[in-house]
């Protein structure tokens, strides 16, 4: 409970600072006639949004299982992930778009005030991408590092433009710093929306090897064989298993003692969530049911 208490304070704090860095550059682009600035200013804009997305999905995820979510609610951090993945790309293919236009009409550029703000958001961002540097294994607040990473080095992008302008004179500078900008912001977009599809499609968790797990398991004593195999993921970082396990007819305490140490292999390969149905290879022959049927 700490640790989540502590998770969303960091998430917090971070979206303040990042809100105020905004609004900073934000008028500092438009006074200074910096698309690299604006294009920074837009990509802390999606931060904040998608830092208040974090916070509120953070807030959710701790609410316990019920009868409507018998899972729990811990997807809700993976929709925000999504979410903020998503929004990466569209403000991604906004400022290609603008630095296209720069790039066939370079204006001028105020590189004093822009090298001002830039180097104030490029120290926040540094202190920020520090305290959101733990917690990675939920894909929620991973994605909210991923944001506050972008913008550091986005800032870093804008005050190497500005150091070009001011030494070079070259103002073709500022709209292909804002291209660099946007092909790190979309690769880091790309990459969420990636592992949030993979985790919604319910697709093997990345890592894991299915046949490679079903051999293991029928190579155990006793069992004959393993069919019905599924691996997924509930959320990030939480992979279920769920396998039908044929054995000979035997009593329920040995049934028992094999599906202990079935799950003492698979937590060894961080898979905790596991459901085993246990069938009786004689069943297939005569097993009274099967008896009955034949009648």
């Amino acid at each position: 409970m700490a640790h989540e208490h502590s998770t969303e304070a960091r998430l917090s704090f971070s979206l303040l600072i990042t809100f105020a860095i905004m609004l900073a550059e934000l008028v500092a682009g438009f006074l200074s006639n910096s698309l690299a600035l604006l294009s920074d200013a837009g990509h802390m804009f999606t931060d904040s949004f998608a830092l208040g997305l974090s916070l509120i999905a953070a807030r959710i995820s701790r609410w316990s299982p019920d009868r409507r979510a018998t899972y729990g609610y811990q997807r809700v951090g993976l929709l925000a992930a999504l979410i903020n993945g998503l929004s990466l790309i569209i403000i991604s293919v906004i400022i290609f778009r603008e630095a296209y236009e720069r790039l066939r009409v370079p204006p001028h550029i105020n590189t004093s005030l822009m090298l001002g703000v830039a180097t104030v958001g490029l120290a926040s961002n540094i202190f920020m991408a520090f305290i959101l540097r733990r917690g990675h294994e939920d894909m929620n607040i991973k994605s909210a590092w991923l944001h506050v990473l972008g913008d550091t080095l986005s800032s870093a992008g804008v005050i190497a433009s500005g150091v070009i302008i001011v030494f070079t004179g070259w103002h073709y500078a500022d709209p292909v710093a804002s291209i660099f900008i946007g092909i790190i912001i979309i690769v880091g977009g790309l990459r969420v929306v990636k592992e949030a599809m993979g985790v919604f499609l319910e697709l093997v968790p990345k890592g894991h090897n299915v046949e490679e797990i079903a051999k293991e398991i029928c190579g155990m004593p006793g069992i004959l064989g393993v069919h019905d195999v599924h691996l997924w993921s509930l959320t990030h970082g939480q992979a279920a298993f769920t396998a039908h396990v044929w054995v000979h007819d035997q009593s329920v305490s040995r049934c028992q003692a094999v599906s202990d140490e079935i799950k003492k292999r698979l937590a060894a390969m961080d898979i905790n969530h596991v459901t085993l149905e246990f069938q009786c290879a004689e069943c297939e022959e005569k097993g009274i049911f099967c008896e009955l049927h034949e009648e």
